[in-house]
């Protein structure tokens, strides 16, 4: 077991762990926010033919050279070709068709012209310059040509990707099915919302603050229920939610107290201990073990702590269980807008929004930074990342950042 890691190895100690996933099979109205888990390929080519991009005339641009307001190009009409319907004459020189946004361009035909840079009766054309070979033609398989993957394995099924797979007359796809995280919450002080307080008792927002974040990653977050600050009922709520969830997620007793029993009761399980405590602040307070092939997350009690956690060092590893081709945190350096001015003396995690000013991308740290505070995630879209050993931070300096579902 190793003691107080750095964030960085409590994730890769994380990733390190199998990431058993299931797919199952949707249809397309259903696929939205789905990670794909098949590589899809283009059945055809988009479009599958080249078409118009506008009202217009197709022609050939031989006919057309030397065409000047004086002296006019003038095509005869074959035919009309709408949307949806095929050219039915073959075109030859001195020929033009009506044609309309979308539709086939016939044959011979390499060109086309909008109606209003021509003039025209049913039966003839005039054109007034010369047209290029290949201008305002769209060609067969310029978005997408048959055979090229499309969509890779642990792509995020977005607007764009349903129209895609729509575009090829794809109805289904295999996805992976969302990992079921059961969030047991611990502590005897906790009360269910909806409830009475009693005397010494909270209500718990960790469930439903975690259980929101977990949906944002992709995953199926299961309400695990209040378990009181006793051994033998934590490690029977956590047996039960073994058989029916694809990892655990417990809150409180995460620390060293009389009363924080995260780290014994995963012992006493049986448990693979991973790591105890991490060296940083908030959220720090964390054990990590394996059981059964499942992973058990042990986090603070401490609302703001919980989630700083979780986004911190368990975002990774949901991600890998969800199935997304990328799961490590998205980084980017911003510049702190406001000082901050608590010292650092281990690596701290301050919770804050992005904003960008003039193309520079700003940190905007929130009010309230403890433990317990949960504010301060409202609007929160960062975590930057002030160095061990810093003192205060002045506005203008440069800082590491991570990006974390807004909420």
């Amino acid at each position: 077991m190793r003691m107080n890691v750095a964030a960085d190895m409590a994730v890769e100690l994380l990733l390190g762990q199998e990431a058993k996933k299931y797919t199952e099979t949707l249809r397309l109205w259903e696929l939205e926010g789905r990670i794909l888990a098949e590589d899809i390929r283009a059945a055809i080519s988009v479009p599958p033919f080249d078409r118009s991009p506008y009202d217009g005339y197709a022609l050939m641009a031989a006919d057309t050279a030397g065409a000047s307001r004086e002296a006019p190009a003038v095509l005869k009409i074959t035919e009309e070709i709408p949307a949806g319907h095929a050219p039915t004459i073959l075109l030859t020189p001195g020929h033009a068709a009506k044609i309309l946004t979308g539709a086939p361009i016939p044959e011979g035909c390499d060109a086309t012209i909008k109606y209003e840079d021509t003039e025209f009766t049913d039966t003839e054309v005039r054109i007034f310059a010369p047209q290029e070979a290949g201008s305002n033609v769209v060609r067969a398989g310029e978005d997408i040509k048959a055979g090229e993957v499309i969509l890779t394995a642990g792509t995020l099924v977005s607007a764009a990707a349903l129209g895609i797979l729509a575009g090829q007359g794809i109805s289904e796809a295999t996805v992976y099915k969302k990992p079921r995280i059961a969030v047991i919450s611990t502590g005897s002080e906790l009360a269910e919302a909806g409830k009475p307080l009693k005397p010494a008792q909270i209500y718990n927002s960790n469930v439903y603050t975690l259980s929101a974040y977990l949906r944002a990653m992709g995953a199926e977050p299961v309400n695990g229920g209040i378990v009181p600050d006793d051994p033998d009922a934590i490690s029977a709520r956590i047996s039960e939610a073994l058989e029916t969830s694809d990892m655990i997620i417990t809150t409180g007793g995460a620390s060293v107290g009389d009363y924080d029993w995260a780290y014994r009761v995963s012992e006493m399980m049986g448990a693979e201990i991973l790591f105890w405590k991490a060296d940083f602040k908030p959220g720090g307070a964390m054990c990590a073990a394996v059981l059964n092939g499942k992973l058990i997350l042990c986090l603070s009690g401490n609302p703001g702590a919980a989630v700083i956690g979780l986004l911190r060092v368990g975002m990774p590893y949901v991600r890998k269980l969800c199935g997304h081709r990328t799961v490590m945190h998205e980084r980017l350096n911003v510049i702190m807008k406001d000082s901050f001015g608590k010292k650092s003396p281990r690596l701290r995690l301050v919770r804050g929004r992005l904003e960008i000013k003039d193309g520079v991308a700003y940190f905007v740290h929130s009010d309230g930074q403890g433990n317990g505070v949960i504010s301060s995630l409202m609007g929160c879209d960062l975590l930057a990342e002030i160095p061990a050993g810093t003192g205060r931070v002045q506005d203008g300096q440069i800082l590491s950042a991570i990006r974390v579902p807004s909420n």
